[in-house]
Order: C-alpha cells, then structure tokens, then sequence
C-alpha cells in the first residue's frame, strides 16, 4: 500500500457554531446540509440530540460572516429524514423518526425566503433512513428505508415513490429488486441513479450489511440489479465522481468483535464503480478504517475523507482526514479536525472550501455519562493550500 507523506494540503479553521436549539447528530445518508445558493449559505435541519430524540431545531450559516442563526423550526421533529434541494430553491424534508421515536409519511417545505417550514403532501408510507435524490427531471425520488413491521419490530422496504416538485404530488414509483434502507443513492446521469449497500433489519443485534446494488432509469421507471460491491457496507459514503463513476469508503465492520464474520480491516477498503461495465473494482484501501463519516468531493480528481468512528457505541469521534487522488490512486494525509468527530454535517462550498458542522464527538464509555452522547455545536472549514 501507498500512502503519500507529502505536507499537508490542506488545513482547517473554526467558523462559528450552531445555535443550540439546532445542534444535532445525522446518522442518516441522505439528512444532510443543503447549499441554499451561489453564495453559500447552508442549511441544516433535524436530526438527533445527545438522548437520540428528533429535534425540530434548523440553522442557515451566512456565507459573509459565517456565523449561523437559528431558522424556523420544522413542523415535525425527525431524525433519519431526507433533505434535498428543489429546482425552485425550496427544500423538502421527508419521512424520518419523530420524537416520540415513531415512524412518519409527513413531507415538509423550507422557504429560505420566508426562513418557515410548512406542510407539504405525505408520502404513501411512512419511512427512516430512506434515500432521496433529485432527478434530472424535477422529480424527487424517495426509495427504501425502514417502517415498521409489527407493534414492536421493524423491516427494510422495497417501495419507491415520485415527489413532482412542480405540482407538489406525489406517484407511487416501481418498487426496488431488493429491500433496504440506511443505503446511499446516487444521480449518475438521466437514465441512472445508483442505488448502494445498506442494511436490512433481521430481527438480531447487529443486522447485516449487503453488498446489492441497483439502477434506477427514471425514463422507464424501472429497476436494474447490477455488479454487487466485494463488501457488504453500511454507513459509508459513496461519491460521485463522473457520469460513469462512484467511489465508495469504509463502513462498519460486520458482525461483532469476537464473532465471525467480523472483519476489522474491511472499513479500511474503498471501490470504484464503472457504469459502462456494471461492476465494482477495489482501489487502494485508506491507511485506516472508518464509518459515519464523510467523504466530499475536491474538484474533479479528488475526494476529502474526514473524521468518523469504528462504531456508534463507546466511541470518540476521529480528527484524522485524507484525500484520495482518483487518477493516481493513492492516499494523503492532510490536516485533521480541530474537533473530531462523527455523523456529522459536511458540504463543500461554492468556493471550493468544505464546512462540516455539528455531529458526536464521544459516546457511550467514552464519554462522561455514559447515557448521554457528547456533541458538538462548533463548525469548521477546510481549504486546500493556495486556494480560498
């Protein structure tokens, strides 16, 4: 393996904090910050305080100061929601956990005009840790996730639906080949949307990671299984890298130490995806493993790893950060977190920087009440050297 030892590319800096009401944890896929416009100004809303309970709280950070106000409050708490950006500069949040750690169809729309949230129409089922991507076309497609089998159990679904961004409604999709949820989705191109890994509830401790993957055509409204990763993977981070390419990074390890099939060494491996050839190919694995963290990408070769953790239970958040060069294949460390941390929020910004904001910075026997997570309020940005 190769690990470059060049100087640091890069480094970060402090920038604000989140207002209180709105300083949360994201374990979603898809709940992440949204770049509201050309300026830079971020959204985040939802997720989960320090007890794992639904917040309603939301914060934009102003691109001129970068400092963040809080901004009005959802009119559902929900963790494990979606947030996506609309072509008319709305964003739609869907699905997700509520407070009360029940299982919610209700869609709502954030007007930066207005900084207010209000009622958009539900969707069909209720579902968590879903997935939602905005289609060339206008339409939002929902796919996956988690909803409740029985009064005290829970299932991965197969279903999909269409939100018309335009008329406000929504359309049943055809259904998914496989059920899943807590996967990631990714727009490849007009007729693709890649659909990788997850998990699928079975009842036990430790559900599995699967290796399935999926392609949506939204022109024929059809599903397509194609190449399965080598690794099953759950939260990991997939990129897009081109119309034709998807860098996948780490994931938690299966199973539990001290039980098969548990391989530690899995979170450090990465794979590319080819969608000319339908198949998942390894590239060199980072120098260590990591989950619940996030991976963005740095102009058009290469792809920003930072922080995230081995595991969600006992656990201190990494400062550690990487940056994988797509055409040379090979890995480098650069300047790490001030705060390390994980399940955080991370975007990059119209000026080539990355924010990161929120997320656990300890948990479990990590931190001081083992009963309650320790997060984080601070935000910081990360610049390449010689640039903004």
């Amino acid at each position: 393996m190769t690990i470059s030892t060049a100087a640091p590319a890069g480094s970060w800096t402090g920038t604000g904090a989140l207002p209180a009401a709105a300083t949360a944890t994201w374990y979603g896929m898809h709940d992440g910050p949204v770049v509201l416009d050309d300026d830079g100004t971020v959204l985040v809303a939802g997720g989960a305080d320090a007890t794992s309970t639904a917040i309603d709280g939301s914060a934009v950070r102003l691109p001129g100061n970068g400092l963040w106000q809080q901004a009005g409050h959802l009119v559902t708490e929900r963790r494990l929601h979606t947030m996506t950006l609309l072509p008319d500069g709305n964003v739609l949040a869907t699905g997700g956990l509520d407070a009360g750690g029940q299982g919610v169809a209700s869609a709502e729309l954030y007007n930066p005009g207005t900084s207010t949230w209000t009622d958009a129409e539900p969707m069909a089922a209720a579902r968590w840790g879903h997935s939602a991507v905005l289609l060339p076309g206008g339409f939002v497609l929902v796919a996956g996730g988690t909803g409740a089998r029985s009064g005290a159990s829970t299932s991965a679904l197969r279903s999909a639906e269409l939100y018309n961004a335009t008329t406000g409604k929504w359309k049943p999709a055809r259904a998914m080949t496989d059920a899943r949820t807590d996967h990631t989705a990714v727009v490849l191109s007009e007729r693709a949307v890649l659909v990788v890994g997850g998990s699928a509830p079975v009842g036990a401790a430790d559900d599995p990671a699967l290796a399935f993957c999926e392609l949506y055509d939204p022109h024929d409204d059809k599903w397509t299984p194609t190449g399965s990763l080598q690794r099953g993977r759950r939260h990991h981070q997939a990129t897009r890298l081109s119309e034709n390419a998807v860098l996948v990074t780490g994931g938690t390890a299966p199973g539990s130490p001290g039980t098969a099939p548990y391989d530690p060494f899995s979170q450090r491996t990465a794979e590319v995806y080819d969608l000319a050839a339908g198949t998942w190919s390894a590239v060199r694995p980072m120098p260590s493993g990591r989950a619940f963290h996030r991976a963005i990408l740095l102009g058009e070769d290469q792809v920003l790893v930072t922080g995230g953790a081995a595991a969600g239970r006992d656990e201190s958040g990494y400062r550690s950060a990487l940056v994988y060069d797509v055409t040379g294949d090979r890995w480098t460390s650069v300047g790490g977190l001030v705060t390390g941390r994980w399940s955080f929020a991370a975007t990059a910004l119209p000026d080539g920087r990355v924010l990161v904001a929120g997320g656990t910075v300890r948990s479990g026997l990590a931190a001081a009440d083992p009963g309650v997570a320790e997060l984080t309020p601070t935000a910081e940005v990360f610049a390449v050297e010689g640039g903004s």
